[in-house]
């Protein structure tokens, strides 16, 4: 799948009233051709969902983008019934990233992991849309906009393992305390790896070694607290965890190009 233009922003327009279908007894669905793009989302209930050849049981966080021209067929379980949400929508083709909207748009249904947070944005989609004025049609089709990229973005990178969900919370951890020594060793006891183990996937996860991320951490928080305070530079060590200023000094000048001074220095200007 291309992902060339996801930097540049994409526009689209809500067609519909963001809307819950609460199916009734009976309830079956051939679409006609669509004219735009269908957000299909189930909240609740158990069915089948056909597209042409290919069929999907559809359960709670089923979730399509049917495009234009799409004629699906749906049908629910008498003793389960389908509760539905989503809205018809359109991309405006204002520059090429409609193309990659089209082969983003996974071609077969995909069934949401976090739906919590999926049915959270679904929710704020229609109170938005409700309030009636300006700010929540903005509202509601930014979090349109977020519902898309969530599944796309499950759609192509898929879960993460439990290794990878236990390092980022690690990574977490040590942004929120960047001062604190952290010892590799006791690193990966947290997570029950050997050292070269996790070494290894923190790499993977994190683009570096696990002292490079470290130092990295402490000298980015070293800079704001420079830009954006008054704390003397020695203070600023201290509090970071650097029992010598002139090591802080010399870490901060190789990583991040010039002395703190420096940086205190920018900052006034």
């Amino acid at each position: 799948m291309n992902t060339a233009h996801l930097a540049q922003p994409f526009d689209l327009t809500i067609n519909t009233p963001p809307t819950y279908w609460y199916c009734e007894p009976g309830w079956e669905w051939r679409a006609r051709p669509l004219e735009d793009y269908l957000l299909w989302y189930v909240m609740d209930g158990i069915g089948m969902m056909r597209l042409g050849q290919q069929a999907w049981d559809l359960r709670a966080g089923s979730c399509f983008v049917f495009t234009p021209g799409a004629q699906p067929h749906g049908t629910q379980h008498p003793d389960h019934r389908l509760v539905v949400f989503g809205m018809h929508f359109t991309i405006n083709p204002a520059d090429s990233f409609i193309n990659d909207v089209r082969s983003l748009v996974p071609p077969h249904g995909h069934v949401i992991r976090d739906t919590a947070f999926f049915a959270l944005l679904a929710q704020r989609c229609q109170i938005s849309w409700q309030s009636g004025d300006a700010l929540g049609a903005l509202q509601s089709r930014h979090y349109l906009q977020t519902m898309l990229l969530h599944m796309w973005d499950e759609a192509l990178h898929g879960p993460p393992s439990a290794v990878d969900t236990a390092l980022h919370e690690l990574m977490r951890v040590i942004q929120m305390e960047p001062g604190r020594r952290w010892k590799v060793d006791e690193l990966a006891q947290q997570v029950h790896l050997s050292r070269a183990q996790f070494e290894r996937r923190f790499r993977a996860v994190a683009g570096c070694a696990p002292n490079q991320f470290i130092i990295r951490t402490r000298l980015e928080r070293a800079r704001h607290l420079i830009n954006e305070t008054t704390m003397p530079l020695g203070q600023i060590a201290a509090v970071l965890g650097y029992d010598d200023v002139s090591f802080f000094s010399r870490q901060y000048k190789r990583v991040m190009g010039h002395a703190p001074s420096a940086q205190r220095q920018r900052a006034k200007t």
